[in-house]
């Protein structure tokens, strides 16, 4: 993949993140900010966020999203294929509610 590909692939991760997480705040703000695992204060501005904004945001040339989780304990539970999946998913939820959202 050339660079220009990806620079074009990132752009359209960020456009649909952002759209998605906009429209989400907007409909419920509470599951929202649970759902995507931001902080009240970054859920208000992506709220306000103008089309224009977005779009700009999108084209930053990074992603503006990044993975809830940060070991392979909570990852594992959410890819694991058991018979129990549903409460593997659950306590995989419960322990990504516990952490911190970032600003």
């Amino acid at each position: 993949m050339k660079l220009d590909e990806m620079m074009d692939e990132i752009r359209d991760v960020n456009l649909n993140y952002l759209m998605l997480a906009q429209h989400m705040i907007q409909t419920d703000k509470t599951a929202a900010v649970f759902r995507l695992g931001i902080s009240q204060d970054v859920a208000d501005l992506i709220e306000t966020l103008t089309a224009a904004q977005i779009l700009k945001l999108a084209g930053s040339g990074m992603l503006v999203s990044r993975f809830r989780f940060d070991d392979g304990m909570v990852l594992n539970m959410l890819t694991s294929y058991t018979k129990d999946r549903a409460m593997a998913q659950s306590h995989a939820a419960i322990l990504m509610a516990g952490q911190a959202a970032f600003a």
